[in-house]
């Protein structure tokens, strides 16, 4: 009666080791719709403006989420934002609690001369505000150096939003490089910043974002559901 839920296809390679003939199935994280429906880019702007003082204006706005620890790389997307910068203007959030020492991230900004540029929110996020976030930006940056897979690709889809992720653990599964936003290079500010400046300069938001739309239909409650009947069929022959 044992079967095995599986998330990634690293995560399948490594069960592959050891798994004697178990039954098992690859299927993605649902994705996570607790943090209530979309609100309009405007008024979550607005929003963000209200609670949390800072004004986002009409500018092209890009988001890093989460937990601040050294696998997600956030340095590296602190300097791609000087070179973002040297070509067009884009803001970048920082929205998560950190899990180390802040000022060495701060000391960056600063010594980096991007004080404007980038908003460092590093409070607790209460639920009811999460989605605001994801709605006022254009598009989800995740630098991670290490990473088996990420939940906040999974919250970014609930809202339609693209995402540009590194190529590390399952990232490069679940955004589909050209399609749901771009999959980089770790460890390379260059080809971060690269992938935002491509995707301002060719207006992707709304294409890509609708090919969201579509490829969230696999991240269901009910597909997964569905996988994990057929899973406990499986492991009852």
């Amino acid at each position: 009666g044992d079967y095995f839920m599986i998330h990634s296809k690293s995560v399948e390679s490594d069960l592959l080791k050891f798994n004697k003939g178990k039954p098992f199935m690859l299927s993605p994280h649902p994705v996570y719709n607790i943090f209530g429906p979309a609100s309009g880019k405007a008024e979550s702007r607005e929003m963000i403006k209200d609670k949390f003082g800072i004004d986002l204006g009409n500018e092209k706005i890009i988001l890093f989420f989460g937990y601040i620890r050294k696998y997600k790389g956030l340095p590296y997307l602190i300097n791609a934002m000087k070179e973002i910068n040297a070509k067009m203007k884009v803001k970048l959030m920082i929205v998560g609690e950190f899990y180390e020492d802040e000022k060495p991230t701060r000391d960056l900004i600063d010594s980096l001369g991007l004080k404007n540029d980038i908003f460092v929110v590093s409070d607790y996020i209460p639920n009811e505000e999460v989605k605001y976030f994801f709605c006022a930006s254009d598009v989800l940056v995740l630098p991670y150096i290490d990473a088996t897979q990420s939940g906040i690709i999974q919250i970014a889809y609930y809202y339609d939003k693209p995402v540009i992720a590194t190529n590390v653990g399952g990232l490069g599964e679940v955004v589909i490089d050209g399609r749901t936003g771009f999959v980089v290079e770790p460890r390379s500010s260059e080809s971060i910043a690269n992938a935002v400046i491509d995707y301002y300069k060719k207006d992707l938001e709304k294409e890509f974002s609708r090919n969201v739309a579509e490829e969230k239909k696999k991240y269901s409650w009910e597909e997964f559901i569905t996988n994990i009947m057929k899973l406990v069929d499986a492991s009852k022959n």
